[in-house]
């Protein structure tokens, strides 16, 4: 059940305040009532309101002067001020106080009735505003993301300590790792956090268009530019803008990007006018970035521009020990999002999930998550359930990129083996291995292996 509607009406008047505040709680309202500035000023300290109806013209404070008090104690305080003696100039000067409205004496009591249910809405749209953002910055709070390997830990000390700060990131990993996820944390863990975030993939969009999304366009800029528009810049303003795949931007954009970077201005397509932003950058990027400012694709001043933190988000494959929790997570997410009474997985299908190597990263496994929470019949997600291809490649066998790849690769297999012969007895293993327990310990961590016996 709901809870009424709590008003406050201030009026220095006993007969006028009665009458308004009869009339209020006829209508459902739960209402109390202040004699005075200073009595509605108390009154406000001690109990919540929803609304506070106060005259303008009062021996002790003015309605006026109640307002800047009330906002003072309570920023968001919705106030509507009523008076006799209503001028422009007056009602100009409530609002620019913050007033929430204005109404002239005598009160029509339908209008009044109005304009409460107009701020009632208003309420309501502010809290489930405050609902959305507190739940999205809950949802990509650092704490939130998922992986519990040494390395996602280090990503992870790296993105609190560059959160307080305002300085441009460049995040570097595969497809699939979870940049933006990254790029969020870091904003919301900001104190960027309540202006807006946005995202845009340089790599998706026509060179033609890229420009526009960028830095906006003026009315007739060119064919089809039927009305200026903001670019994404422009929309980011006292917040956080996302430049994906940022290694794609053509060059000669590279140059207007370099420009906003240093000194936060840019003009948009078409225009001759000067905007100016309050913007943080955070870019990311699949791409070699060195090797593409070597070849001449990538301007070297705009990557040392962007290079002020680096934090590089390792594939799937190198954090093995992440997927047993991530591989719950989603199967969690999905199973309340499809309403789906889901317990678990088969050993089988586990065993499956573990040994695939996942070259789309976390993306690939979310989807494979939610491609089995949809198709299985059953509470518990058997390996039916999963498609063939986590069959067709084993994580030993998938081919390794690089040197030290190839020597990870060597050296999980090496373990497998020797632990498995061993029958699981690390000390054993490790003789085999010709290496100390202790380095044993480490490699069976770093990789992500099970061995405990």
């Amino acid at each position: 059940m709901t809870e009424p509607f709590r008003i406050l009406v201030v009026d220095d008047e006993p007969a006028q305040r009665e009458l308004v505040a009869g009339f209020l709680r006829k209508r459902g309202f739960d209402v109390a009532e202040a004699a005075g500035g200073q009595d509605a000023l108390q009154r406000f300290t001690r109990e919540p309101f929803d609304l506070v109806l106060t005259d303008q013209r009062m021996a002790d404070l003015s309605g006026l002067d109640l307002l800047h008090r009330l906002r003072a104690v309570t920023p968001e305080a919705a106030v509507i001020v009523m008076t006799a003696y209503g001028t422009i100039e007056t009602a100009v000067g409530a609002i620019k106080a913050g007033a929430t409205d204005y109404l002239s004496k005598p009160l029509n009591l339908d209008e009044l009735l109005h304009r409460i249910e107009r701020v009632r809405e208003r309420q309501r749209l502010l809290g489930e505003n405050r609902e959305l953002r507190e739940a999205l910055r809950e949802r990509h709070r650092v704490e939130g993301i998922v992986g519990d390997s040494g390395r996602m830990q280090e990503v992870l000390s790296l993105v609190r300590r560059v959160a307080g700060s305002d300085a441009t990131v460049l995040i570097r990993g595969e497809s699939g790792t979870g940049k933006e996820l990254i790029a969020r944390a870091i904003h919301h863990a900001s104190p960027r956090a309540a202006g807006p975030f946005v995202a845009v993939n340089c790599a998706a969009l026509p060179e033609g268009l890229l420009e526009s999304e960028l830095f906006g366009h003026e009315r007739g800029a060119f064919t089809g530019a039927a009305a200026t528009r903001k670019g994404r810049f422009e929309l980011a303003d006292g917040g956080s803008l996302f430049l994906d795949e940022i290694g794609d931007l053509p060059l000669h954009l590279q140059v207007k990007l370099l420009r906003v970077l240093q000194e936060r201005q840019f003009e948009r397509v078409g225009g001759a006018r000067t905007v100016s932003v309050d913007v943080r950058v955070l870019a990311a990027t699949h791409r070699n970035l060195d090797i593409l400012v070597r070849e001449g694709g990538f301007r070297d001043d705009l990557y040392y521009r962007i290079n002020v933190v680096t934090i590089l988000l390792p594939p799937l494959r190198e954090r093995r020990e992440d997927l047993p929790p991530l591989i719950d997570h989603f199967l969690r997410r999905f199973a309340e999002k499809n309403g789906k009474p889901i317990r678990g997985l088969t050993r089988e299908a586990r065993e499956a999930l573990l040994r695939y190597d996942y070259p789309g990263n976390v993306r690939e496994l979310e989807n494979l998550m939610e491609r089995a929470v949809v198709l299985t019949r059953d509470e518990v997600v058997g390996k039916s359930d999963l498609p063939l291809s986590l069959d067709e490649q084993p994580a030993q066998e998938a081919a390794p990129a690089g040197l030290p790849a190839s020597v990870e690769g060597l050296e999980r297999r090496m373990i497998r083996e020797a632990l498995a012969s061993a029958g699981g007895v690390q000390t054993r293993a490790a003789e085999l291995l010709g290496i100390s327990e202790r380095v044993l310990r480490y490699k069976l961590r770093k990789y992500g292996l099970s061995g405990d016996r």
